[in-house]
């Protein structure tokens, strides 16, 4: 897909150690050979308010190639259904009771600023349920109505917007209740057949997960289903080795699965409780749906693989947020999260936040906040969101070098290799600095450091 053209680098390069006195630098170039791609992507409620143009702008120069877009079903749709309801074709986008001006500004904004807006359909009208939700609880929309508003949504921006999504965190009561993965199935099943109706090369979404298991008490009235319990009913696969197939062939319909992998143990931290999938058990993830597919649970329009994203990531920092993760931490987990995202097998890693929202808990955005998002202040977050860039020091002298370089607007790309001061059996250093804001290309030469 066009939108998916971007190139990463993977290698590992072996130094030579020499003494600090004898040491002559020589520059080594490596070429890579094709690696998987990986785009990034924001999700952030500024793009949903009178703000959206200049935080689209920030968004696209950040590097993002994708927006995260929750699309409230209830504010588009009437509050309640007219009389006779026949007058409301809920398939027609042109429907005089359906209210689009806000949501049509948002996805002009993105497109006109060259982001690919994915739309995440929730929050159900009055009107359509099949279950109401309780005090707490989310309740359950009727599959038939929500088959026919994404049809009238896919219609809506048909060849502006390839990509809808399926609620938010449905393994959360607050979201879907009761909570039924083969009910979810249903829904993701109706809306992947009105989207494919409408254009056959949209992208149906289904997970939105939470990241891991929250088991409701007396005084907690949150419940989560762990991820992979949710998925493997869902997608009728056994709890056994080998998996087995529970349900009948091509039960599930999507293009793409996705996942919210938050950690607080930082971008390779796992998931205490069985089930759960943060950052570091998203290769669990991916091997599951990989497995499902192969045993033939999920029917994709292509025919080919489901793809695999991360649509929510990150931490809030301090400053500002004084429970936050240290600023400076912060900047080299933001590299590292999506080095582990792209090495788990996503193709696409999002980042929650452009900018901190005004009070906590978060305020884990590229910038500080600001009323206005043109005065926002950066944050050393934004560099490695627009660069990711990690170096880990193997045994025998080697290290791993993973990145996706940035061309600058208008400048020029700078490479400086030098000495590391000190014990000469210390590594060599690479420095890869970024000359400024751009397009993502070909990362095809790495600079390592050999002294001889």
């Amino acid at each position: 897909m066009r939108w998916f053209a971007l190139s990463l680098v993977c290698v590992v390069a072996t130094g030579v150690a020499a003494t600090a006195a004898t040491a002559r630098t020589t520059i080594i170039s490596l070429t890579t050979g094709a690696t998987p791609p990986l785009a990034t992507a924001i999700y952030d409620p500024i793009f949903g308010t009178s703000q959206r143009d200049k935080a689209f702008a920030m968004a696209g120069q950040a590097g993002a190639s994708y927006a995260r877009i929750l699309v409230s079903w209830k504010s588009i749709a009437p509050r309640t259904l007219p009389s006779p309801s026949s007058l409301f074709v809920q398939t027609d986008p042109s429907s005089p009771y359906y209210r689009w001006s806000s949501l049509d500004a948002t996805v002009s904004a993105a497109v006109a600023h060259g982001i690919q807006p994915i739309l995440d359909i929730q929050a159900t009208p009055a009107w359509a349920y099949h279950v109401k939700p309780g005090t707490w609880t989310g309740g359950q929309p009727d599959i038939d109505a929500l088959g026919r508003f994404a049809t009238a949504l896919a219609t809506r921006y048909a060849g502006s917007v390839h990509a809808y999504s399926v609620w938010n965190e449905p393994n959360f009561n607050r979201n879907l209740s009761p909570q039924d993965p083969t009910y979810y199935r249903s829904m993701v099943n109706a809306v992947a057949d009105s989207v494919h109706a409408v254009d056959p090369s949209n992208l149906a979404l289904a997970g939105e997960l939470a990241p891991f298991k929250h088991a409701q008490t007396k005084t907690d009235k949150n419940n989560v289903i762990p991820p992979l319990t949710w998925m493997r009913t869902m997608l009728c696969i056994s709890n056994t080795t080998p998996a087995k197939l529970t349900c009948s062939p091509g039960s599930a319909k999507f293009d793409v699965w996705t996942h919210h992998p938050y950690s607080d143990k930082g971008p390779y931290g796992h998931a205490s409780a069985s089930g759960g999938v943060e950052l570091g058990d998203l290769p669990k993830m991916n091997k599951l749906l990989q497995a499902a597919y192969q045993l033939g649970a999920i029917t994709t329009q292509s025919g080919q693989a489901p793809q695999f994203w991360v649509t929510e990531i990150g931490w809030s920092s301090n400053p500002p947020n004084k429970h936050g993760v240290p600023i400076g931490l912060l900047t080299r987990w933001v590299g590292e999260s999506f080095y582990q995202v792209w090495k788990s097998g996503a193709t696409l890693g999002t980042w929650f936040l452009l900018q901190d929202e005004p009070t906590p808990p978060f305020q884990s955005g590229l910038y500080f906040n600001s009323p206005s998002v043109s005065d926002a202040k950066v944050k050393p977050l934004l560099a490695p969101f627009r660069m990711p860039f990690v170096a880990y020091l193997h045994s025998g002298g080697k290290v791993l070098i993973w990145g996706q370089e940035v061309e600058g607007r208008g400048s020029h790309h700078v490479e400086q290799v030098r000495d590391l001061p000190g014990d000469a059996a210390r590594p060599r250093e690479v420095l890869v600095l970024d000359a400024g804001f751009g397009a993502r290309r070909d990362l095809g030469h790495v600079l390592a450091h050999e002294a001889v």
